[in-house]
């Protein structure tokens, strides 16, 4: 089911600049019992991004009314919002002074991922595709995702679940639909992000909930030496909360305390770091 302009539709005239330039932004939400879930950090974000773009932010009253009313009646399920440019401006790079923005509003099926992602770990994977350094574009969710695209189509079948980019310069920054974090002793690190990657909504979810127990948390760069010396690491993002990471390729992980009290923390408060 799908909202554009308010509408039930789902067709998009072929001059929109989302479609020819990739011109607008996109956020991925979890709903629980027809709610969004963390709708001001995602509002938020989206809203950000609009800035970097130069593109008009959504009316956030009218977005939140959209989403309750494709939400509704759904225990579990996945909005999907989309922001572009909308069209005018001819042919060309050049954007319309007035642009009109077409909204776009989808609601999807949750993901039946197993138990033992939450249990045991997944396997994740080094990926050839690199990020390219933009700190324009560095944090927020573009609607170009053709690195991601490509990355994660470097591997086939169920053996592996998610694959890390590295940027031009070899730091290890996200998964190809997650943001990484890996525990050197009782400490958290991140990847910097300051240059590319996205500033996922969970990653900072999970910052905020390690310092407010205690947990140091630095985000600094990091390579791949550091990361396959790591006690253990995690992968984030809003609709899986927290996976563990059991294997690097030929690297194997433990499941470390600092992991399992923040899966217990985001189960507690988000309902979604573990499957039914």
């Amino acid at each position: 089911m799908m909202l554009i302009n308010g509408e039930f539709n789902d067709l998009l005239p072929a001059t929109d600049r989302g479609l020819q330039y990739g011109d607008g932004l996109f956020e991925t939400i979890a709903i629980i019992d027809g709610k969004p879930l963390q709708w001001q950090a995602h509002l938020a974000r989206l809203f950000n991004g609009c800035e970097a773009l130069q593109l008009p932010s959504p009316d956030g009253e009218l977005l939140l009314k959209e989403a309750l009313q494709l939400a509704e009646d759904n225990l579990k399920a996945i909005l999907k919002i989309i922001i572009t440019r909308g069209s005018g401006g001819g042919r060309g790079y050049r954007f319309p002074a007035e642009a009109a923005p077409t909204r776009i509003l989808s609601i999807h099926p949750w993901p039946d991922y197993p138990a033992t992602y939450y249990q045991q770990g997944i396997a994740v994977t080094l990926c050839k595709t690199r990020l390219g350094c933009n700190p324009a574009l560095a944090g927020i969710k573009h609607l170009n995702r053709l690195e991601q695209v490509l990355a994660r189509n470097e591997w086939q079948g169920d053996n592996i679940q998610e694959g890390l980019m590295l940027d031009q310069q070899g730091h290890i920054i996200e998964g190809t639909m997650s943001n990484l974090f890996m525990v050197e002793g009782d400490r958290l690190v991140t990847a910097d992000l300051s240059q590319c990657g996205i500033k996922g909504v969970m990653r900072e979810t999970v910052i905020a909930l390690a310092r407010q127990h205690k947990i140091p948390v630095q985000i600094e760069p990091i390579n791949i030496e550091r990361l396959m010396a790591a006690t253990a690491c995690f992968v984030t993002n809003s609709l899986i909360g927290l996976w563990p990471v059991r294997q690097l390729d030929d690297i194997n992980y433990e499941h470390s305390k600092i992991t399992q009290d923040l899966i217990e923390l985001l189960s507690e408060q988000y309902l979604i770091s573990r499957p039914n």
